[in-house]
């Protein structure tokens, strides 16, 4: 299996724990009855390329893949080891699947958002910060899953009033003149996409987001425990566990082709109100009224 962390992010190693924690209930025990080869690829696109050759050239039972960036690496290596995939967005459009129902194939898996979440991550930082009126979308831009996620922020725009710019960040090295360029301006806030880059750096850019008093909507829970103001997305625990399932199920006889690929069905809000302190910031009581988690 490949994760798209550092072997020393926390975030990463709790869902490993989860995943492997799922397959013992199912009776899948490493070392016992199956053998789990762990890749940690982190932030580093080069070595994405590697390590999907690694992987397909030790021919696996099951491969468990992280992120659009790995499948893609890893698709036209394989077409027969079956490949469970998680945290991935618009997975047809991507090209891994031939649909959602009906996967077909060798490849299938959990999704992480769909397309329209983006236009609600908008929406709820203007709920939020009304006074917001440009919108700067971190991400990488050579990561073309969440051109969807973009283009459904850039969509609902005009109608919250609001002008969006890309702030693309490729490595570590662009993220504080990126930040720091955009915040020049007045009334501004920040959407930020997760993906490798933006996920090994979280910390630097919740830093900047405060330093410069920009209020930010994030994919991920872990980003507004971190001391990100709003997160809102899926439980990716629940994800990972649900993979092991179908790892199970592959184990014990399944094509992945007939496993169909799993949309999110429940997102979860969580607001940080010391961060919100920090800024200078009163969340409106609607807003906290829908949170599912409020860090005070």
């Amino acid at each position: 299996m490949v994760l798209g962390f550092a072997q020393d992010d926390q975030q990463g190693q709790i869902r490993f724990a989860a995943f492997v924690e799922k397959l013992a209930r199912l009776g899948w025990n490493d070392g016992r009855n199956i053998r789990l080869d762990v890749r940690w690829a982190g932030a580093d696109m080069a070595r994405y390329k590697v390590v999907a050759a690694e992987v397909a050239a030790a021919s696996p039972d099951v491969v468990v893949a992280m992120t659009n960036p790995f499948v893609t690496q890893l698709q036209p290596l394989t077409k027969t080891i079956p490949i469970v995939f998680t945290q991935v967005s618009d997975s047809v459009g991507a090209g891994f699947v031939s649909s959602i129902t009906h996967p077909g194939g060798n490849i299938t898996g959990f999704e992480n958002f769909l397309g329209d979440i983006g236009g609600k991550w908008l929406g709820l930082l203007k709920e939020a910060v009304p006074t917001v009126t440009r919108v700067g979308i971190v991400l990488d831009p050579d990561n073309s899953s969440l051109a969807t996620l973009r283009k459904a922020i850039e969509m609902a725009a005009p109608k919250l009033g609001v002008e969006t710019a890309i702030l693309g960040i490729h490595s570590t090295a662009d993220i504080a003149d990126t930040i720091n360029t955009f915040a020049q301006q007045p009334n501004g806030g920040l959407i930020v996409l997760a993906n490798p880059v933006t996920i090994r750096n979280r910390d630097l850019i919740i830093m900047l987001a405060a330093r410069h008093r920009l209020p930010a909507v994030y994919m991920l829970r872990y980003f507004a425990t971190s001391g990100g103001l709003i997160a809102y997305g899926i439980d990716q625990l629940e994800q990972w566990r649900a993979a092991a399932e179908y790892v199970d199920r592959i184990l014990k006889g399944e094509k992945p082709g007939d496993l169909p690929v799993q949309a999110p069905t429940k997102y979860e809000l969580v607001v940080n109100l010391k961060t919100a302190k920090v800024l200078g910031l009163t969340i409106p009581p609607a807003v906290l009224a829908r949170a599912d988690e409020v860090i005070e």
